[in-house]
């Protein structure tokens, strides 16, 4: 094995990044039974209502943006630790405004 692989196999900072990445994808899984179950009570408040909860919309849109920043510290397209080490998101995520004004 050549010394660069052992050098990259002992920096603690790749370790403790596939830590969190464990973790995340922990929060992942909890976090798609959520936006499932909102989908469904959403469905539900429609279907004998005939209106959409604003505060289920707004729960779905946060929790939605949250997968999306998890799959972003996934993917190493991103170094932002999501929530519970950052904020919780509100709204869309904040690249995807950015690509949205740019097709306008």
């Amino acid at each position: 094995m050549s010394e660069e692989i052992k050098e990259n196999l002992k920096q603690q900072s790749t370790w403790l990044r596939g830590l969190y990445m464990l973790m995340f994808s922990v929060f992942y899984s909890l976090a798609e039974i959520v936006l499932f179950a909102v989908v469904l009570f959403q469905f539900l408040f429609k279907l004998f209502t005939g209106e959409t909860n604003l505060r289920l919309l707004k729960l779905g849109q946060s929790i939605a943006t949250y997968i999306y920043q998890i799959v972003q510290y996934l993917n190493f397209n991103s170094d932002y630790q999501v929530y519970p080490f950052g904020a919780w998101p509100k709204g869309e995520p904040t690249e995807l405004k950015k690509i949205l004004k740019q097709l306008e």
